[in-house]
């Protein structure tokens, strides 16, 4: 009975620690965003390279709490990490920043400019861009957590933004979300 309850006790430790090591917030900057080196031809031709399916462009300022909320709420945790790092190549861009890039045509500008080019007026601005260097889906605000932010990765990568609705038009994010809450919720 003891030896049992040993084992138990251990396969319990091994559990817990693994599970807390697995779900422990870790660095965005560190472990979800790659280095940028300025140059979006350069990342995209990386992006091809690695086999990834889109290059994810995280347009933030210093200042913005929405972004620092998605930094410490869902960019840092491990699974959306690696999730991410599998399908995207994933950079950071500062709307303020003077630090010089050139954009996916070739052209030199700073990254404040390059925000201003995509209409970026407020942060974040999550953008998805394919493997030709053209924005096809594009959020503004903070996701409301993992969950949503999840979705709008399956979003793109489904290419649901490229499905029609009945009306011919283009499924928006909103609609795609709203089915998906309803899936869950049939489902519990």
């Amino acid at each position: 009975m003891m030896i049992a309850l040993r084992s138990s006790l251990l396969s319990l430790i091994i559990f817990v620690t693994t599970w807390a090591h697995a779900s422990t917030p870790r660095d965005p900057y560190q472990y979800f965003f790659e280095q940028n080196l300025g140059d979006l031809t350069e990342e995209l031709e990386t992006a091809r390279d690695d086999g990834k399916k889109g290059v994810f462009l995280f347009f933030e300022m210093d200042e913005c709490p929405f972004c620092h909320r998605m930094k410490n709420t869902v960019l840092n945790q491990p699974e959306i990490q690696e999730y991410f790092k599998t399908n995207f190549h994933s950079l950071a861009i500062d709307i303020e920043g003077d630090v010089e890039m050139v954009d996916f045509e070739g052209n030199d500008l700073t990254q404040k400019e390059f925000a201003s080019k995509n209409r970026v007026r407020a942060t974040p601005v999550m953008a998805f861009y394919d493997l030709e260097g053209q924005q096809v889906v594009r959020y503004t605000g903070a996701a409301s957590g993992i969950e949503e932010f999840q979705w709008l990765a399956e979003y793109y990568l489904q290419g649901i933004y490229k499905m029609k609705d009945k009306n011919g038009r283009n499924i928006r994010f909103s609609k795609y979300k709203r089915l998906k809450k309803q899936q869950k919720k049939s489902i519990n």
